[in-house]
């Protein structure tokens, strides 16, 4: 086995770097936009008095940056090549992004926001997988030319891991002698409600709570009558965009959906295993850079008149630190190549549970990689003035909406235990779930995808 970073890869990493050496850290540098990146971010990128959102020059800069990056030939990077992209590989995705996190904070990758110069648009797979050709020539134009922006409606105020437990209601209603679709319900964190044209509105049209079947995703104009925000949640991670939205009485077409009427669940799982494995390397990325600059603090920094890298107090936890990014960083490279050599509907039957350890594990391994630099770097590692609270605050969040820790884990288990997966399978395993079923009427139900909040 060959462990070296393909050729074609590290070449496209060293033409990333050229690139924002030569284009995108001279836009960052220029009108003073590094208040955006240094101890001024925070209050550069809110606007305190419009419900906590985004600041429209933060945008717009992003904006400029991502058409910069359009305009080289890197933000379609991992689009399929039929869609205008390069077709980039998931492993490419993986050692990209963590090669960009490592980098620390800057316009080339703003891990906050989910911008980077090589884009990650989960939406543009999960549309060339699930829609239809009619639904693709209806939406492809929009999509692929940045027209339609959605929002990911999934998370309810009573529901967030238990998704297919959710009181969104679709019923069909004639309108005007034409067939449609009224629904009813409330979302949470359906991120970027605020500059959406369409939102993902994932409702249930039949079956029983708890039912994996009979959830349909509508796409659902952002503008219709009886959409309404009703509020900006303010968050840990500020600037917010994630808002609670209501549907009253809204009527939609019979055709405003992807994929299939009651099969709309696996709309949502195709989005996060693309997500949750490109998030872990980010977060490995990240955990990284924190260990990096933790080792050149220490080195430098002379308390007592030696360097504070000579005591084993400081030593040892970043020892700790580092074995586990190396061991990570090999799961994630590897699950990603897996995730290549299958098609992309397999991926939930027999990987998951691989996908679920890099995340949980990547999100928790920056966390902590975060809070130690803080505490090697002492005093100026808690202030604003080291890049280190802003990595906690925004990683701290996937903790919870990348699908929660708890049930990354019970992903795991039910591969690990035989409940799903591969396993299920197995003569002993299969005996027990058949006679589990004879018992309890039914099998455990599969874990359902669950994602708190998306970007646009």
């Amino acid at each position: 086995m060959d462990f070296d970073i393909p050729q074609d890869i590290q070449d496209y990493l060293d033409e990333l770097d050229r690139f924002i050496d030569d284009v995108i850290m001279p836009l960052q540098r220029a009108d003073d936009n590094d208040r955006f990146f240094d101890h001024r971010r925070e209050h550069a990128r809110t606007d305190w008095d419009n419900g906590g959102l985004p600041r429209h020059e933060w945008e717009e800069l992003l904006a400029k940056a991502r058409k910069l990056a359009d305009d080289a030939g890197h933000l379609r990077y991992a689009w399929p090549k039929e869609m205008g992209g390069k077709g980039g590989s998931q492993l490419a995705m993986a050692i990209i992004r963590e090669h960009l996190a490592a980098k620390g904070l800057g316009l080339f990758n703003d891990l906050q926001t989910e911008h980077s110069i090589v884009g990650n648009n989960p939406f543009i797979l999960m549309f060339k997988e699930f829609a239809t050709n009619e639904q693709y020539d209806r939406y492809a134009d929009a999509l692929l030319n940045g027209k339609m922006r959605t929002g990911f409606g999934l998370t309810e105020p009573n529901h967030g891991s238990d998704a297919t437990w959710m009181e969104t209601r679709a019923i069909r209603q004639d309108k005007d002698g034409k067939p449609g679709w009224l629904i009813n319900g409330e979302k949470m964190w359906t991120t970027g409600m605020h500059v959406a044209t369409h939102v993902m509105c994932f409702t249930r049209t039949s079956g029983n709570d708890g039912d994996a079947k009979g959830i349909t995703c509508f796409i659902v104009p952002a503008d219709a009558p009886g959409v309404k925000v009703e509020e900006y949640l303010w968050t840990f991670n500020m600037p917010t965009d994630h808002p609670r939205v209501s549907f009253t009485n809204v009527w939609i077409p019979e055709d405003s959906y992807w994929g299939q009427i009651d099969h709309g669940l696996g709309i949502g799982q195709s989005f996060v295993h693309q997500n949750r494995i490109r998030q872990a390397a980010s977060s490995l990325g990240a955990a990284q850079f924190c260990i990096n600059e933790s080792v050149r603090y220490a080195r430098e920094r002379k308390p007592f008149g030696k360097a504070l890298a000579e005591n084993q107090a400081i030593q040892w936890p970043l020892v700790e630190l580092q074995t586990q990014c190396e061991m990570l960083r090999l799961l994630i490279r590897k699950t990603a190549w897996q995730m290549d050599h299958m098609e992309h509907k397999e991926i939930e039957k027999t990987i998951s549970d691989k996908v679920s350890m890099c995340n949980y594990w990547g999100n928790r391994l920056v966390c902590e990689a975060a809070d130690r630099a803080m505490q090697v770097h002492g005093g100026i590692g808690y202030s604003r003035h080291k890049p280190f609270e802003h990595i906690y605050r925004h990683h701290r969040r996937y903790r919870i909406t990348e699908g929660s820790e708890e049930i990354q884990m019970r992903k795991v288990a039910a591969y690990l235990f035989g409940y799903l997966g591969p396993k299920r399978a197995d003569p002993f395993f299969k005996e027990l779930n058949e006679a589990e079923k004879a018992a309890k009427g039914d099998y455990v139900q599969p874990i359902p995808a669950h994602h708190n909040a998306s970007r646009p």
